[in-house]
């Protein structure tokens, strides 16, 4: 009985305000949003120092992709019994290798398309090229400062500057190959006693060791598969071009061969150069044989059939893969526009990767492993409807 006895001067239920319980804060003492401007605060200044040392970054991160493709070439002397530096040997002569092939492509085709520019211009084809083009617009309707700024992309001044920029950009590449090669000795070094690391730190680190093999692989497999295409686009287009007339067409192969290292925007810079020198030396209908034979080639190829390969090594967004072409070509340079992917793809491991908060962030991103968690439900459950207090009549009656 004395538990329903209300006290004195109470004429109802007695009911208890509670105010609304603050969310929790991160780890820390940190609010989520804090976190959140502190995160892209130390990401901006870390770029910016990226920005200001890319002159050594790039060569870094190039000889670090290099000496990943070439690896794999350790397994098979190892498993014969070889001792370690016949692996390291041969790793760094595989790579001195590419580094070989790449300069000698980049020095033929800057020496020729010097040479041509220099054969255009004395003969005066560059000059009635842009005034065919000049009639040719007009007559179509454009206004004269229209069709002549149209035609400024075939002033001999304007592809002399051309041909200087690529000039001077094929010496800083040279440049950095140089010094390429001096890293690539150390990290083969190196990375034959990282190859330990399994062994040793399985138990304690093995989740990070997993990630790092599984981006090297990734990695590797997007850069071979790009070769292999690659080699394959710019075989056909050499021989299309050759076939049609188009002067030095080694160097358009050698062009596309390269662009196809860079996603989404390659097959136009890889285009532009030899559709202007179509319609140089053939006028309109060379040039539109010149794109239909590269939208059937480089289209197919590069499209339709290459991204198929790709996706389990890269599983990135389209987006992603676009914007992350020009952020990193302005971060570091030219170096950048090959090395987006793979720069990408290591932020996302170092950044995302083994934070069960970001998972979110991974499957924008274009992961298709990153799916939620089943330890953690909660968080794709509705929320419950918050208990009704029991009043004293509800009491009385549970009494009863």
């Amino acid at each position: 009985m004395l538990r329903n006895r209300r006290p004195q001067g109470v004429h109802g239920p007695t009911r208890t305000a509670h105010a609304p319980t603050p969310a929790p804060a991160e780890a820390g003492g940190l609010s989520p949003n804090l976190r959140v401007l502190l995160t892209l605060a130390a990401a901006t200044v870390a770029l910016a120092g990226v920005y200001f040392a890319r002159e050594v970054f790039g060569p870094v991160a190039l000889a670090i992709a290099i000496v990943v493709i070439c690896e794999p070439l350790r397994r098979p002397l190892d498993r014969r019994g070889w001792p370690r530096w016949a692996g390291t040997t041969a790793v760094i002569a595989l790579a001195y290798l590419i580094l070989l092939a790449m300069g000698a492509l980049l020095w033929l085709a800057g020496t020729q398309f010097a040479r041509l520019i220099s054969d255009l211009t004395s003969e005066g084809g560059l000059t009635r090229a842009a005034d065919q083009l000049i009639s040719s617009l007009r007559s179509l309707g454009l206004d004269a400062e229209s069709s002549d700024a149209a035609a400024s992309v075939l002033d001999p001044a304007t592809l002399l500057a051309v041909a200087r920029s690529v000039g001077g950009t094929a010496l800083s590449v040279a440049t950095a190959l140089f010094f390429v090669c001096a890293y690539i000795i150390f990290m083969a070094v190196d990375a034959a006693r990282y190859r330990q690391a399994p062994v040793l730190f399985a138990a304690s680190k093995g989740a990070t060791i997993e990630r790092i093999v599984r981006l090297n692989s990734g990695i590797r497999r997007y850069y071979v598969v790009n070769a292999t295409f690659g080699a394959i686009v710019a075989v056909l287009d050499g021989l299309a071009l050759w076939w049609m007339g188009i002067p030095v067409p080694i160097v358009w192969a050698i062009l596309a061969f390269v662009t196809n290292f860079i996603p989404n925007i390659g097959f136009v810079l890889g285009l532009v150069p030899p559709a202007i020198l179509a319609f140089i030396v053939g006028d309109w209908p060379l040039l539109l044989g010149v794109i239909a034979v590269y939208c059937v080639v480089n289209v197919v190829l590069q499209v339709l059939v290459q991204p198929k390969f790709v996706s389990d090594a890269v599983d990135l967004s389209l987006t992603l893969s676009f914007l992350s072409v020009i952020f990193w070509t302005f971060i570091i340079g030219p170096l950048g526009a090959i090395l987006s992917i793979p720069l990408t793809l290591l932020v996302r491991t170092l950044v995302l990767e083994g934070d069960p908060s970001t998972t979110w962030l991974r499957w924008l991103s274009g992961d298709r492993n990153a799916v939620p968690s089943e330890e953690h439900p909660a968080e794709e459950r509705p929320a419950t409807r918050p208990r009704r207090r029991r009043s004293a009549r509800d009491l009385r009656s549970g009494d009863r």
